[in-house]
């Protein structure tokens, strides 16, 4: 067992929001899926304020070592999560993180509000990758600006507060720091890089977002060195991911400073790539101990 935040995980492998659904996959595996499920703690797809259809299709695109996706954050809203998805969410075995994302200080502070009042919920992961209705910028992409965000709303809950970096800015660990002072508990990186595919026939762009964002084995050196800047730049707990396909590619980025390690794409390849990569990963801690 380890310890994150005060809430104890059996290993340190969590999934990455929006890469693994766990009312899917136990319409599909049936009781198996809370008997042994692949990951330490769950953590929900991006919930908003309201219902999101996400983006016109096609929404995938299979790059050389990567993956682009401009799925746009389908989901019902915070109502109907609420209502019918925490229940069923409280089934897993493990802690449920819940990740939301807001378009303004406002929204954010309406999320976090309601979910603090939620036992099922152990931690709140907030989504800074949406542009900001007044400047343009991701939330998440000014220091300053992220660190008045967390200041609002820490006072909204005694959960946990991860932050889920956008590495689309010049200074990622600038960013950490400003989430720190602001009160974040923990931080969470790299999100997906800024992409574009083009149709095979040369007639414009192909996703029908336009653009999307990057996953997978392509992106796992640039995650290496934000999570490293970031975990030498704050006090506070860091979760790492970025094309983590192996326990090797997980221990790497322990040792740049992740405390815990989240998969995703790789759990499209393998539904249980979670519980694998945390042998392995566990593997690689029993050889240093011999």
């Amino acid at each position: 067992m380890i310890e994150f935040c005060g809430i104890e995980l059996r290993h340190r492998v969590i999934n990455a929001s929006g890469c693994f659904d766990a009312l899917a996959a136990a319409r599909v595996f049936g009781e198996a899926l809370f008997e042994e499920f692949p990951f330490a703690a769950y953590v929900s797809k991006t919930i908003t304020l309201h219902a999101r259809e996400g983006n016109p299709p096609p929404r995938l695109w299979e790059s050389e070592a990567g993956l682009i996706n401009s799925i746009g954050l389908p989901n019902r809203g915070l109502g109907a999560y609420l209502e019918s998805d925490i229940p069923a969410l409280a089934r897993l075995p493990v802690p449920l993180f819940t990740n939301v994302m807001g378009s303004t200080a406002e929204e954010v502070g309406e999320l976090v509000e309601s979910l603090e009042e939620r036992p099922e919920v152990a931690a709140i992961e907030l989504n800074v990758s949406c542009p900001n209705v007044a400047t343009g910028l991701d939330i998440g992409a000014d220091p300053r600006g992220l660190e008045a965000l967390l200041a609002r709303v820490r006072a909204l809950t005694a959960k946990p507060l991860i932050v889920k970096l956008t590495p689309n800015t010049a200074d990622v660990a600038a960013c950490a720091a400003g989430a720190e002072a602001g009160g974040a508990d923990a931080v969470s990186l790299i999100n997906t890089l800024r992409a574009a595919a083009l149709a095979p026939d040369g007639s414009g762009l192909w996703l029908g977002g336009g653009s999307g964002g990057l996953s997978g084995p392509a992106i796992r050196t640039i995650a290496l060195a934000q999570v490293w800047r970031v975990a030498a730049r704050v006090a506070i707990p860091v979760i790492g991911m970025g094309g983590v396909c192996c326990g090797r590619d997980a221990r790497e980025l322990i040792d740049a400073g992740a405390a815990l390690v989240a998969i995703g794409t790789e759990s499209f390849r393998d539904p249980l790539a979670g519980a694998r990569i945390a042998r392995e990963l566990e593997g690689s801690f029993t050889q240093i101990a011999r």
